[in-house]
């Protein structure tokens, strides 16, 4: 069974599996790139690695965080091999859901969102929706 890190966004509780994730880091000093889409935050220095930082916020067009709220970085695994930085409100367990839990995400679900999301499943009567991670760092400057 795969596990998988959960963070909550806006609201909404996501996960994405635990083999993706390198770290999970405070608020990090981020340096704004020019001309950026405007879901990259800009650049952060990972022990002298530079990554990207994306705001899954802007990524997903849900409300902005307040400004006195302090946020938190995962840092997943690209397949490419790559390190990009996901800003989120918080983190929360890792969870291992019923293989036989996992459904498509329903239709009431925001289109910008469902097309992030490869999965859900109902935890404790939340709902998970699990983030399909190489669709989420995919920034082309185009809407998702």
């Amino acid at each position: 069974m795969t596990q998988y890190c959960t963070f909550v966004l806006d609201g909404h509780l996501f996960g994405i599996p635990v083999a993706s994730v390198q770290e999970v880091l405070r608020e990090q000093a981020v340096t704004p790139v020019p001309l950026a889409a405007p879901e990259v935050s800009g650049l952060i220095n990972l022990r002298g690695q530079i990554v990207t930082s994306l705001n899954l916020r802007e990524r997903l067009r849900l409300a902005g965080q307040p400004a006195d709220e302090q946020s938190v970085s995962v840092v997943v695994r690209t397949l490419d091999g790559g390190a990009v930085s996901l800003v989120v409100d918080r983190v929360g367990d890792v969870v291992e859901p019923d293989p036989g839990s996992l459904e498509s995400p329903p239709e009431t679900l925001d289109p910008r969102v469902r097309a992030l999301v490869d999965r859900v499943c109902k935890l404790d009567g939340e709902l998970m929706l699990m983030l399909d991670t190489e669709l989420a760092v995919a920034v082309d400057g185009t809407d998702a």
